[in-house]
């Protein structure tokens, strides 16, 4: 029988897959592998993400060496200099806006992908600092220096920067185990890093500053949720 009867315990998720097994004509069990949350899940989606995360670089890439008929424009170091923070950007709210989403759709399995969406934000931002220190000064550190002591954007996007080592260097579970709860208040630094970095985004655009504004709203909007479920937590706490 196609449609057989399953067990009233059995989660609606669980259900539902295994019709789609019955119906496809694979095992009960090999049509749960896949299973969101579970580690075949985990081992196909993680590479997949993985790719997806590299293609703005792959993009840059291409635009960068003029290839298949894409470019960087009149000033090529400014644009890619422009895209590589805006992409590191936007993996850091990405990364801010896994718990809501996490919370607001029970999908405990947007956690294991938070990581992985972090380092990339700390990734494409390194990648950004280099342009600028490479590419747009030619490693001069006293133009460097002097940038950073008299610019307040670029003060204000260094300090992110400096902010997001240790959190990239502790992000691995050796040293959630060794800090224990001093790792949990260690990362709430990314919220300070997020302001640094939509703050240094709205001031270095000057006159265009609509995607500035509209970064500025998410990341309120993530702020904002984040404070609500912590004072709701801190009510239910006894």
């Amino acid at each position: 029988m196609l449609f057989r009867t399953i067990n009233q315990t059995v989660s609606p998720a669980t259900a539902h897959y295994r019709i789609l097994g019955e119906m496809s004509g694979l095992s009960v069990d090999r049509s749960l592998r896949m299973t969101p949350g579970s580690k075949s899940f985990y081992r196909v989606s993680k590479p997949v993400v993985f790719l997806i995360c590299l293609l703005p670089l792959s993009v840059l890439f291409l635009r960068a060496f003029e290839l298949a008929g894409f470019g960087l424009g009149a000033n090529p170091i400014e644009e890619l200099l422009h895209q590589l923070g805006r992409w590191g950007l936007k993996f850091l709210l990405l990364t801010l806006a896994i718990t809501p989403l996490r919370r607001w759709t029970r999908w405990n399995w947007l956690l294991r992908f938070r990581r992985m969406l972090g380092l990339f934000a700390f990734f494409y931002i390194v990648l950004h600092f280099l342009t600028y220190a490479v590419l747009d000064q030619g490693l001069d550190m006293a133009a460097i220096v002097e940038d950073i002591i008299e610019r307040p954007y670029i003060t204000l996007g260094m300090t992110g920067l400096l902010l997001m080592i240790p959190l990239a260097v502790t992000s691995n579970r050796a040293m959630m185990r060794r800090l224990g709860k001093r790792w949990q208040k260690l990362h709430r630094l990314v919220y300070i890093i997020a302001i640094a970095g939509v703050w240094h985004f709205y001031w270095q655009v000057k006159l265009d500053t609509l995607d500035a504004t509209l970064y500025a709203l998410m990341l309120t909007v993530l702020l904002a949720t984040r404070v609500h479920y912590a004072r709701r937590n801190r009510r239910s706490t006894p």
